[in-house]
């Protein structure tokens, strides 16, 4: 099975649904987090850039030995595939 990630921060899913985010009707949202997406809206309006810096300390923290370096790179080239950051 393909792992899920939010479509927003790429925070892993797992297959509870205490990680997703919810619809304005309080269904759950299959794209995102409870941490970006609440109610039918994201919880902050944020850039990329910005998401990611937020994300890069929670990224080394799960990563031993990882660089904060890294892990902004790896960010930079996978957000933009994200539905959240997509161009166009």
């Amino acid at each position: 099975m393909e792992e899920k990630y939010c479509q927003s921060c790429a925070m892993p899913m797992r297959d509870t649904d205490e990680m997703y985010g919810t619809n304005l009707d309080g269904t759950k949202n299959e794209d995102y987090c409870k941490y970006c997406y609440m109610e039918g809206a994201f919880t902050s309006d944020i850039s990329t850039e910005k998401m990611i810096e937020v994300c890069v300390p929670h990224m080394v923290s799960a990563n031993s030995g990882m660089s904060e370096d890294k892990a902004r790179n790896i960010m930079k080239e996978f957000f933009p595939t994200l539905k959240r950051w997509k161009i166009g």
